[in-house]
């Protein structure tokens, strides 16, 4: 499928085995496997509404591997956000992201054209937070001080409990500032909420909130 000027691109980077695509699949189809199927390159895509225009929320699952240098620096180039996973359980798996986030860096520095890398949204993401202390390498502080120094944001996630799963990709999203995007899981609901709205106004009601309509800020929400 080519992509479209209008694709939001995430890519989520990580050392084989700290659960990116667990992370990825059970966002995306809500399922968790238990093997590990080392990946090369997967593309997931969602379609999502933006301003009534349709667009796509394009994840790129990327290789654990240092063996693709050149398919890493692309989906750098192309990707609008970024996930950085470590294991929980692995010190070594976040220190495999020192020399991610630096290339990042180093070409979103180039392509932004002095503009601030802050910008972009960027998650440092521990996953695995499920398993039992003995077994964790990385205390959530710990995690959350190297967010800090990288400066850029902080979650832990478990892909096997579901937990954080769709809030990480929900925040990575809000800290979008180009423009507006974000995941509204409960469409019937909003769909009622907002003829029973209409429904007020065309009445002369004003609505619940006390605003208006005008200046109403357009969401993105999965179709």
């Amino acid at each position: 499928m080519p992509e479209q000027s209008n694709d939001y691109r995430v890519v989520v980077f990580g050392a084989g085995g700290v659960g990116k695509s667990s992370l990825v699949l059970r966002f995306i189809k809500g399922t968790f496997r238990e093997s590990y199927i080392p990946t090369i390159e997967d593309t997931y895509r969602q379609v999502i509404s933006c301003n009534k225009n349709i667009c796509t929320l394009q994840i790129t699952d990327t290789t654990g591997s240092h063996q693709f240098p050149a398919m890493q620096r692309l989906s750098i180039s192309k990707g609008h956000a970024f996930i950085l996973v470590y294991s929980v359980c692995s010190k070594q798996s976040l220190e495999e992201l020192r020399p991610i986030w630096a290339l990042i860096k180093e070409l979103k520095n180039n392509q932004q054209q002095g503009q601030d890398i802050a910008n972009i949204p960027v998650m440092l993401v521990g996953n695995k937070c499920d398993e039992s202390a003995e077994l964790r390498e990385v205390s959530q502080v710990e995690g959350q001080a190297q967010a800090t120094a990288w400066s850029i944001s902080f979650m832990e996630t478990s892909a096997k409990t579901n937990h954080n799963v769709t809030e990480l990709f929900q925040e990575l999203l809000n800290m979008e500032k180009t423009r507006t995007v974000s995941l509204q899981l409960d469409t019937k609901k909003q769909k009622k909420q907002k003829k029973e709205k209409k429904t007020k106004e065309t009445n002369g009601a004003i609505p619940e909130n006390g605003e208006g309509t005008s200046g109403a800020k357009e969401k993105c929400h999965v179709m």
